[in-house]
């Protein structure tokens, strides 16, 4: 592993600055540990380089309007941490099934922060969690560590500059949403979330994406971002803000957090 700078973010004149690859989430939400990108410096390198030839290769700077038919990001953050989520790390203490109406609030249709304004343009909310995701290794853990639930929403800009993913899958215990977010690492081949593709909009999945993942107790979560067409950002502080405005989507799962052992 190895830790993921930038100093040309924002915060980079800030106590710490250039120590945390995310900058300070607002104050309402749990601040993250430092995050940690799995793989060498030089492995991501690679990777950027390959996802870079890949683009150019398809034409127009992107990656085209087909959908990746089984997509992985090019850039993946891990937070293993689980800051403040210990006490539903056990689902026995949450058991209650996540809903549509929390979990695709209309807090949760548009999403606002800084400059960036998303919407949500499809949603899906599954107890089939084989149907959303692809790997055999990853399937099988799912179903080890008892998968009951996939959550997934899909954001668009109104310029369809900027397309994302939130997911989040339910599982039995912290150790198992540990475990799928080892697993979503590209670098193990064990396979990946699917991301929805609603029609009008751009499609997610080809060319360069970047997904930062966490453990919030037994859930697992990822925020997952691009530019429309896969197009490789100047700086990675443009995807880490956009990621941020993503994450928001997941605020029901702190009300599910304070309404634990009710």
């Amino acid at each position: 592993m190895i830790e993921a700078r930038d100093t040309g973010s924002p915060a980079a004149g800030q106590d710490g600055a250039g120590q945390d690859f995310w900058p300070e989430d607002k104050p309402s939400r749990k601040l993250p540990n430092r995050k940690l990108l799995y793989g060498g410096a030089a492995a991501l390198v690679a990777v950027i380089v390959i996802a870079v030839v890949a683009v150019v290769a398809l034409g127009g700077g992107g990656g085209g309007d087909k959908p990746a038919a089984k997509a992985v990001p090019t850039a993946y953050t891990p937070d293993f941490s689980a800051d403040g989520f210990g006490k539903i790390a056990l689902r026995s203490a949450d058991n209650r099934a996540i809903t549509e109406g929390e979990a695709f609030s209309p807090d949760a249709k548009t999403l606002k922060q800084g400059k960036y304004t998303l919407s949500m343009a499809a949603s899906d909310l599954t107890s089939d969690c084989k149907s959303a995701s692809w790997g055999e290794r990853l399937q099988a853990d799912l179903a080890k560590y008892g998968c009951t639930q996939v959550v997934r929403s899909a954001y668009v800009s109104p310029d369809k500059k900027y397309v994302g993913q939130f997911m989040v899958v339910n599982l039995v215990s912290q150790d198992g949403s540990a475990q799928v977010l080892r697993d979503l690492d590209r670098a193990t081949g064990a396979g990946g979330l699917t991301p929805l593709q609603p029609k009008g909009v751009p499609a997610f999945g080809p060319g360069f994406t970047a997904a930062y993942a966490s453990v919030y107790g037994h859930y697992a979560v990822v925020t997952w971002v691009e530019r429309a067409g896969g197009e490789r950002p100047a700086s990675l502080n443009e995807m880490i803000d956009l990621s941020l405005v993503v994450e928001n989507a997941g605020d029901f799962l702190y009300q599910r957090l304070d309404l634990a052992g009710q």
